[in-house]
């Protein structure tokens, strides 16, 4: 029997498909890549699968593959971290799900998904037989690439089975419906919180209150995301805190997210408060920047500690 906290992660498997440049392309325009072309595990869900194995949690995954030679390696590659993937689906009707990322000078990234056989997951053939899952979880992690639906049925189950829920709302939707911020956390990043609310962000007060507005919706705890900025937390007891950033080099921003939903999840699960998780999650997403890629660049909690205790 493990010790480890039991984590599920509901969410999408891509494959990466790399290039780094310059600069990103405008509309209309063309740039030259570098001569590297990469393809790396990828997809939010199995990103978050990842980080929470190499941060101490004992992970189980729901999602879907394509039966073809992406699937095969992005399954060999999860059950090579120790995780869990026997309510992995794989499908024959769909190409395993793909991500088209460019990547500039400065490490920042643009990025175009093809769901593929992310979107053949649903809640009657993936989530609702797999029960047995959200038994056993004490959190559950989700974010939005796969069906609408079959989210919300895995945030309905995990309610019904007293799992604490984690959102990242990513890609957000310009509006999110009240079902699904009914979660115990919910966790985007500037652009995402943006989107969701209608409002700006950009300095402490606006912060706090497009935080405020996402548990004004349903959330019990908001935490922020704010890159450079580090990561505010709010709950709906009002309780408020701001999380400083881990200063790092940054080679490749993709992934940095699912790196911090990921640990934050850990942290919890291994009773941390909120602000001592965020924490935790800020130096997991700092050190995901320093490596090219997004699986292959999640810490170890090893490699967090190192960080926190050089900048505690």
């Amino acid at each position: 029997m493990s010790d480890k906290p039991n984590i599920l992660v509901v969410g999408s498997i891509n494959m990466d498909l790399v290039v780094r440049c310059h600069q990103l392309p405008a509309a209309g325009q063309t740039v030259l890549g570098g001569e590297a072309f990469i393809t790396s595990p990828g997809g939010k869900g199995a990103n978050q699968a990842v980080a929470v194995a190499r941060t101490g949690g004992q992970c189980h995954m729901i999602g879907c593959v394509g039966k073809d030679v992406f699937g095969d390696q992005l399954l060999s590659v999860l059950n090579a971290e120790g995780i869990d993937t026997g309510a992995v689906g794989v499908t024959e009707e769909a190409a395993t799900g793909v991500a088209m990322i460019i990547v500039d000078a400065m490490g920042e990234n643009s990025i175009v998904v093809a769901g593929g056989s992310n979107r053949h997951v649903t809640a009657d053939d993936n989530i609702y037989p797999n029960e047995e899952l959200f038994e056993k979880a004490e959190i559950v992690l989700l974010q939005l690439e796969l069906p609408l639906p079959a989210v919300r049925a895995a945030a309905a189950l995990a309610r019904r089975n007293d799992c604490k829920v984690i959102l990242d709302p990513a890609p957000a939707p310009s509006g999110l419906c009240e079902e699904l911020c009914n979660v115990d956390v919910i966790c985007p990043n500037v652009i995402e919180a943006e989107l969701i609310t209608g409002s700006k962000t950009g300095d402490q007060r606006a912060d706090k209150n497009i935080a405020l507005d996402l548990i004004a919706r349903g959330a019990k705890a908001t935490v922020l995301k704010l890159g450079s900025r580090g990561s505010i937390v709010v709950t709906a007891d009002g309780q408020i805190a701001r999380v400083p950033a881990y200063k790092v080099d940054i080679v490749d921003t993709t992934g940095a997210g699912d790196a911090f939903t990921g640990a934050l999840g850990v942290a919890i699960a291994t009773g941390r408060d909120l602000p001592a998780a965020a924490k935790f999650a800020n130096a997991a997403g700092a050190l995901a920047c320093t490596k090219l890629g997004a699986q292959s660049a999640m810490p170890t909690s090893d490699e967090i500690r190192m960080l926190m205790a050089d900048q505690p």
